[in-house]
């Protein structure tokens, strides 16, 4: 997806991220599937000590890159992996799952249950996810159905007594297309903290 094109995303961070972590103290945090380090960087320059995680070694170069233009490389360590077969060893202040989504063939409830397990005590899982694909996505995905937030959180299997539900909504945001189209889309979102 990263090899043979100079920009994928817009290089801004997620802003549900922005939304829910922009008022929590900083600390250690977990990028899974980093892409091209628009959150990691966010991230970092609010305080937090990233680790940005990614399958792909073009978009780890292209977040190493984003990462070093903002000047703050000492803040954000990179790891490869593929998170259907390794997961990123410690536990974190926040793990942030941010539209880690494929129409390929994908674990994505045993990733999000191993994320959960990565969140140390009080700390948080912030899963965000496409709840609906915009009017020029591509055609094959228009049969595509996104779990709930409900679901989500079914999904991951969790004790709780051991979490809180902070937010399990879906909100929806204006989105620019790839023509300048613009279209409302909705987002599925899961907050939650770990007691």
């Amino acid at each position: 997806m990263y090899q043979g094109r100079e920009r994928r995303w817009s290089g801004r961070p997620n802003s549900h991220l922005v939304d829910v972590v922009g008022a929590l103290p900083a600390g250690t945090a977990l990028d899974l599937g980093c892409g091209e380090g628009g959150d990691a960087v966010w991230l970092a320059r609010q305080g937090w000590r990233v680790t940005a995680v990614d399958v792909s070694t073009a978009a780890l170069e292209r977040s190493a890159a984003a990462v070093a233009a903002a000047g703050v490389t000492a803040r954000v360590e990179f790891r490869r992996h593929d998170l259907a077969r390794t997961f990123p060893a410690g536990v974190f202040d926040l793990v942030s799952a941010q539209f880690l989504q494929s129409p390929l063939d994908f674990p994505r409830a045993e990733v999000l249950r191993a994320a959960a397990r990565a969140v140390a005590p009080g700390g948080r899982l912030l899963v965000v996810e496409h709840g609906s694909v915009p009017p020029w996505g591509d055609p094959e995905h228009r049969h595509l159905r996104f779990p709930t937030p409900q679901e989500t959180l079914a999904g991951l299997d969790l004790d709780p007594d051991g979490w809180h539900v902070e937010r399990l909504d879906a909100p929806q945001r204006q989105a620019t297309g790839p023509h300048g189209e613009t279209a409302t889309l909705v987002d599925h979102l899961v907050l939650l903290r770990r007691r």
